[in-house]
């Protein structure tokens, strides 16, 4: 974990019973191990949260790029349109029709 192996635990444990005794360390144990779960709880909701929000911001960056190739795709196919040479067979026959 930090470096600490079993003996320097056991050492940590008997030092803390002998400064706090016997009577107040499970209690103070117990403190600290609401603590620990509290602070670890606190830190996976806080990594859920900073992912869901890079998965937002990544679906909004493809949103627009999907909008930008749509729009894109629109005004090539009008440019086509407009640039596309009449055929005057297909234009003369249109004509014939609309003026009945």
């Amino acid at each position: 974990m930090f470096g600490i192996g079993m003996p320097e635990l056991i050492i940590i444990f008997v030092i803390a019973l002998i400064i706090i005794g016997p009577k107040k360390l499970p209690d103070l144990a117990r403190a600290l191990g609401k603590g620990l779960a509290e602070f670890r709880r606190a830190t996976d909701q806080l990594k859920a949260n900073l992912d869901m929000d890079d998965v937002e911001d990544e679906l909004k960056g493809v949103q627009e790029d999907f909008a930008d190739s749509v729009s894109g795709l629109l005004d090539v196919s009008e440019t086509e349109e407009e640039t596309k040479p009449k055929d005057p067979v297909t234009s003369e026959t249109s004509e014939e029709e609309s003026s009945r």
